[in-house]
Parts: C-alpha cells; structure tokens; sequence
C-alpha cells in the first residue's frame, strides 16, 4: 500500500494534508475493468492526440462525497496528471440528480482506465454520506438534534472503515465506534462496554461497569443494561451505584427478544411489537429513571436502527438522547456513471448522453 499525502491549492478549498493509502497496483491497471485496459493500449497505437471530456454523475439527491480521494487518485496513478484538466464540487456539497459533480479533460490514454475506480469512489462514500445525512435528519425532525454514533465496524471489510468513517463525518455524525473511522478527519473513536464485558462479570452488570470506570476514569460513563434481558432493573442498579458519574444507559435488546419489563407488567401490552428495542420500553425506562430521581441519565439506543426506524421514535417522542446506528449506513445505494462526452472540444457521446456543464464545478490546479 503506498500512502499519499493530498495537498491541493487553486481556486477550490478542500481539506489538506490528509493521507490516502492507495495500492501501486492501481497503476498497473490491477482494479481496473479490462475493457478499459485494452481500449487504452488501442488509443496509444490509433488515436494518441485525441482529447476528450469525461463527466461523473448520479441519478439521487445526495451528499457528495469521494472527490478529495479521487482527485488524489487521478494525481498519483494517471499518466501526465499536470496534462489534465480537472473540475470538480466538494465533499459536503448536496447535488441533484443527474448533476455533473467531476469533469477530467485530457488525453484518454492517460486517464481512462481510471473511471470504474472512480465510479467505485463516488458511489461508495457518497452512499454513506447520504445515509448518515438522512438519519441525522430523522434524528432531528423534534428540533433538537440527536447525536448518531456510527456504528459499522462489524458490518462491512475493516479496510473500509476510513474511508466510511470520513463519509459519515461528511453526513454529519462526529462520533464513530474504531480510531480508523476518526484517521481522515483527526479524531479518536470512543465506545464503552460491549456484553462481553459483563459476561466475564457474570452477568454482573454494576461489577462490569465499577472495573471499567476504574480503568478508564476519564470517559463519561454508559452502561449497557440489556445483558441481563431487564433493562429497567439492571439501569436502576447502576443509577444507585453510581449516581451523578453514571451519564447515559445503553440498550441493545435483540429484536427477537421481550424485556422482563413486559412480563413483569403484562397489562402494558398492546397492539405494538414488544420484542427489541420499542417505544413503551424506553417510556418505561425513562419514567423509571425520572422517579428514583436519575434525571440527569441519558439513554442511548441501538440495535438494527436505520432512517425509517429513527423517524418513528421521534414522532412518538421517544425519549431517546442518542442513536447507535451501523450496518443500515453502510448500504450502497447511489450508483455513478463516467461518460465521455466531448471530443477534441465537440459535442461526441453515445445516445442519450450529453455534456452536461455545471456552473458549480471549480478548478482544481
């Protein structure tokens, strides 16, 4: 893996001094689609003065984000990178469908072989910025904004982890479960106990977290409270314990499980689904709290959350302080398409294609 440090000047403003890690099989062509590879070896024999324009687009409404990668990308593996002409928005930017978000001008031989490599960008980062844009928003629709925890360690390769973990400070959440998902924005990931933890405690939820606010003194103190499928016990237990350092309570019910809430207090039940992690649980384990006069504990929540599934708790005004939120983010769901569309300066692409220009796109020197 070669590392590459992008530092960009010119007219568009991007953030600096980041470090890329690229694998040197880029250059030999090693990711790119072979079609690519053999029409570049045909270009070099035939066609070697030609200039064309590649654009980048998508088909959503978006948060863009990849164009610092791949800027970083065509500067370091195309042949004559200071021949090439490169427009381009920024991360963050919000785009429209079928917006023009990257044009690369220059001889096709040196750049061509690039484009599924840079699809493949776009489409990734841009995916998880927009995902975590929509959950924040669902997150704020009460008009306060909640705090999302992302949460994808486990649900995706671990060599994707900063590349997402950048995407999702892009789409807004500034805190993130590993230190690689912090590398490209200059942060450190933060997390607390897993069940593990309290399984080598013996279910023992207060002894777990004592070993842990010993160990680790400085963090604000969240203690997981689902282990033992009793929440609102296991929280209260902890509250007594340890009073004002106990700052939040996490629940993580599996969704294929009832809380000894309901079981205890059958007449609760309803027309509602009262397996994982529900609205009338959190209601109950807020006025719980409230009660033993534990106001200032916040609850974080998580286990199988997406936009959908957000935007529901806080139409009912759950009371949720913080949502931990992972695979749902991570789906790849915008697609990106590099099109040649001029050549030598002429209109030139297949039908239903067209130049498309953008009085947003900046220069990039």
């Amino acid at each position: 893996m070669k590392e590459i440090e992008l530092k960009l000047q010119g007219k568009i403003k991007r953030l600096t001094n980041r470090t890329f890690k690229f694998d040197e099989r880029v250059r030999e062509g090693w990711f790119s689609a072979v079609y690519f590879l053999k029409t570049k070896e045909i270009v070099k024999k035939y066609k070697p003065d030609n200039i064309v324009t590649m654009q980048f687009f998508q088909k959503e409404h978006a948060v863009l984000c990849g164009t610092d990668e791949v800027i970083a990308l065509v500067k370091t593996f195309a042949e004559q990178p200071e021949e090439l002409e490169i427009y381009s928005l920024k991360d963050g930017d919000k785009i429209s469908p079928f917006e023009t978000v990257l044009t690369i001008k220059g001889p096709y031989q040196n750049f061509g072989f690039l484009e599924g490599i840079i699809d493949g960008i776009l489409a990734r980062r841009t995916s998880v910025s927009t995902n975590v844009y929509n959950v924040m928003n669902a997150a704020g629709i009460s008009g306060i904004q909640k705090p999302i925890i992302f949460m994808g360690d486990r649900d995706d390769h671990f060599t994707q982890q900063a590349g997402d973990g950048y995407a999702a400070y892009i789409g807004g959440s500034k805190a993130q479960a590993t230190h690689a998902m912090n590398e490209w924005w200059g942060k450190k990931g933060m997390g607390t106990m897993p069940h593990a933890l309290i399984q080598l405690f013996n279910g023992d939820v207060v002894a777990a977290a004592k070993a842990y606010h010993e160990m680790f003194p400085e963090d604000e103190l969240i203690v997981l409270v689902d282990y033992n499928n009793d929440v609102i016990s296991d929280a209260l237990k902890a509250a007594h314990e340890f009073g004002e350092k106990l700052k939040a309570v996490r629940v993580d019910t599996s969704r294929t499980m009832i809380d000894q809430y309901f079981i205890k207090h059958p007449e609760v039940l309803g027309t509602f689904d009262p397996r994982g992690v529900n609205p009338p649980l959190i209601f109950a384990l807020r006025e719980a709290l409230d009660r033993g006069g534990f106001e200032h504990v916040k609850i974080v929540v998580s286990g199988g959350f997406n936009e959908k599934r957000i935007k529901e708790f806080e139409e009912q005004q759950v009371p949720v302080d913080m949502y931990g939120v992972g695979g749902s983010l991570l789906k790849i769901n915008i697609g990106f398409t590099g099109d040649n569309v001029e050549l030598n300066g002429d209109p030139e692409a297949k039908a239903g294609r067209r130049y498309r220009p953008n009085p947003r796109l900046e220069l990039v020197e």
